[in-house]
């Protein structure tokens, strides 16, 4: 396995306590190893897992659940109603990736399945997707169609961000730059397998040998930019990424960052973390000159809403939100010596 900086706190039990699980055939050989990271979501676990429990049919799942320092019910459920559920039970939030890697060591099955607590599967995805991966050996890693719990259609199948199709969105500038590879392609009509960049980590469906020979999450990601930076590592590694839209996923989304009180009663310190993942995915893979871009264009930014402010008075508050953003950067600039180490 690479050394991706993925795996530092991976089945160290010092972080971690760890409740046994039974000695059954089911879980000595699966087909399928299920890694959920749990914050704050206890409202949301039965109906995790009993969307998987119907979707199992013939497979043969283990299912490990790492909690990330949860202060609701959550372990207390997950003891009680699910005793043969492998937990992992940090005392402490250790982030997102980092509380993923640690089940490295637990991984048994041919293929990994990472799943969010807020996204319910299908009774035909667990089938359908394994069977795709099996029929396409070079895929590393699968994702399905995404909807809301009314139905809307998330974006499923992305492309890479970089700071000038970040810029274009965020201005609104994109309808100028058609060519521009956005992050976001909501065009088409999402009836169809393709390759893509990267897809979300809701449903990030793996087969183990990529896992073994590139491992999981860079650890330097407290909360957001993990599964971007991991597809970066697949596709260099020669695998490929699909998107496969012949089963729906129902995702809630941000129900663990909603359980965080203080942080989002303002969204600054969410705001600050994946502004700071962002920074750290641009250096890492695209260089110091990528950050350089970033104050340019934040810059810009900055004075495009300013002319806009001026434009519409009645709705001049967008400069001024810009400049926040704008102060928060170089803050996290400051504190991770432009982008190279996490703060946390």
């Amino acid at each position: 396995m690479l050394d991706r900086g993925a795996a530092d706190i991976s089945c160290n039990k010092n972080y971690a306590l760890t409740q046994a699980t039974p000695d059954l055939d089911s879980t000595i050989h699966p087909d399928l190893s299920v890694v959920v990271v749990n914050f704050n979501t206890a409202h949301l676990l039965d109906r995790m897992i009993s969307a998987l429990s119907a979707a199992q049919g013939k497979l043969k799942i283990q299912l490990i659940i790492v909690d990330n320092g949860s202060r609701d019910s959550s372990l207390s459920l997950l003891q009680s109603r699910y005793p043969d559920v492998e937990l992992i039970a940090n005392e402490l939030n250790v982030g997102f990736g980092r509380a993923n890697n640690q089940a490295l060591c637990r991984i048994r099955g041919k293929f990994v399945l990472l799943l969010n607590t807020d996204a319910f599967v299908s009774t035909d995805t667990l089938s359908k997707t394994i069977d795709f991966m099996t029929v396409h050996p070079r895929c590393g890693v699968l994702g399905v169609k995404l909807v809301g719990e009314d139905g809307t259609l998330q974006p499923s199948c992305r492309y890479f961000p970089t700071p000038w199709n970040e810029f274009l969105v965020s201005t609104g500038l994109q309808k100028i730059f058609p060519r521009s590879r956005l992050v976001d392609d909501m065009s088409w009509d999402h009836s169809s397998v393709r390759e893509c960049d990267w897809v979300p980590g809701c449903y990030y469906l793996m087969r183990r040998e990529l896992v073994d020979q590139i491992g999981l999450f860079d650890s330097r990601y407290f909360l957001y930019f993990e599964e971007v930076d991991h597809c970066k590592a697949v596709r260099n590694a020669g695998w490929s990424v699909m998107f496969y839209p012949f089963t729906t996923i129902v995702h809630i989304g941000g129900e663990s960052a909603k359980s965080q009180g203080s942080i989002t009663r303002t969204g600054r310190q969410i705001s600050e973390l994946e502004i700071e993942s962002r920074l750290l995915f641009f250096r890492k893979h695209y260089g110091l000159p990528s950050i350089f871009t970033v104050l340019v264009l934040s810059t810009a930014k900055l004075f495009l809403s300013a002319i806009k402010d001026v434009a519409h008075p009645r709705d001049n508050h967008r400069s001024g939100v810009e400049l926040a953003e704008l102060r928060t950067t170089l803050k996290i600039l400051r504190a991770t010596k432009f982008a190279l180490v996490p703060t946390r």
